[in-house]
């Protein structure tokens, strides 16, 4: 879910296009979006993501209203989750954070100067506020976890960001690499650093599991998976996207950072409008549209050829279309720096834990 495009912050590695401009999602979105979730809920729980802009740009009673449609869940719990710069946070937001509640993610990238791209539109740093309200999470006893876009690869950039989320309290620390996506034409390309620092991160991981780092335990699941021979029927699961619903009520099935972009061949990447089309309708016939049904290729091309299938379930759709301009190729930069990099980091490290 998307409450609004605004964000407060100017990040020199954002992707989103809109991120300048103050649309808010109305409430009648909220609720279209409540009736379909709440369906869903009488097979399987459903988690609502608050993401997409800064979520808490928009005031706190706004942020109440838009989440006041969804009730608790039919024969399976709805529950909620935001992912925030965490610049705004104050005691009025963890109050809401715990009456909802709401599980939260902040997004900071590290001590010092690994924190710099984080910029306000003035182009001041925004690490202090961060800090400040990370703190104030802290002493309302609001858990959080963190995710941080990492641009540094250098020897020992691994071990301070870890060091640094076990200082900061976070129970889980997701880890971005900088990649060409959107608006946004910098990134990494393929590079022996990347390896490095996999190999560097699951060796901090292993000496000092206090957190969860989300790559390593997707990594070391399947490890265990292809270890016990399960990884081919894990292949065979059905593939779970992550849908959106924008500000303004477009949804997207497959590829949630396509949102406000347009396709010379597809248009606007949407499968319609929650406000012209109820949730469970759009999402039953969205393989029909065009450009997910050329997404739904591409997942299919990389099962039929890529050797990692089980491992990464067919890539990342957005990062498809940002680096190749089409939805059906099959393996991309970010394939290889943040999947196939990661278990050979991973492997280099059990190799040398071994010596």
């Amino acid at each position: 879910m998307q409450p609004t495009t605004l964000c407060n912050l100017n990040c020199t590695y954002c992707y989103l296009p809109d991120r300048k401009q103050s649309k808010r999602m109305s409430v009648e979105v909220a609720e279209a979006v409540a009736a379909g979730v709440e369906e869903w809920s009488e097979q399987h729980p459903v988690t609502v993501v608050w993401h997409g802009g800064e979520p808490l740009a928009v005031d706190p009673a706004y942020f109440r209203a838009l989440v006041r449609p969804f009730g608790p869940g039919a024969a399976h719990p709805i529950t909620h989750a935001v992912q925030t710069n965490a610049t705004r946070i104050d005691e009025t937001w963890c109050e809401v954070f715990s009456d909802v509640p709401i599980r939260v993610t902040v997004s900071i990238d590290g001590p010092d100067e690994a924190n710099d791209s984080r910029l306000d539109w003035s182009g001041r740093p925004s690490t202090a506020r961060a800090m400040h309200g990370i703190d104030t999470l802290r002493r309302a006893g609001i858990s959080f976890s963190m995710i941080a876009v990492v641009s540094d690869l250098s020897p020992g950039s691994a071990s301070r960001l870890f060091r640094f989320a076990c200082e900061l309290g976070c129970e889980n620390l997701g880890v971005n690499l900088a990649e060409k996506k959107g608006v946004y034409i910098g990134g990494q390309e393929p590079q022996t650093g990347v390896v490095a620092f996999w190999q560097e991160l699951a060796a901090c991981w292993q000496a000092d599991p206090r957190i969860h780092v989300r790559e390593l335990d997707h990594a070391y699941t399947y490890i265990r998976e292809e270890l016990a021979g399960a990884a081919p029927q894990r292949a065979e699961h059905p593939i779970r996207p992550l849908p959106l619903v924008t500000w303004d009520g477009h949804y997207l099935p497959i590829g949630a950072e396509l949102a406000g972009f347009r396709s010379p061949q597809h248009g606007e990447f949407t499968a319609g409008n929650v406000l012209e089309t109820p949730l469970t309708v759009l999402a039953g016939r969205a393989g029909e549209v065009a450009w997910v049904a050329e997404a739904l290729t591409g997942i299919a091309n990389c099962r039929k050829q890529c050797e990692h299938f089980s491992y990464c379930r067919g890539g990342q759709v957005a990062n498809k279309y940002f680096e190749t301009g089409r939805l059906d190729t099959t393996e991309t930069a970010y394939c290889r720096t943040s999947k196939i990099d990661l278990l050979e980091g991973i492997l280099r490290h059990a190799e040398h834990a071994r010596t």
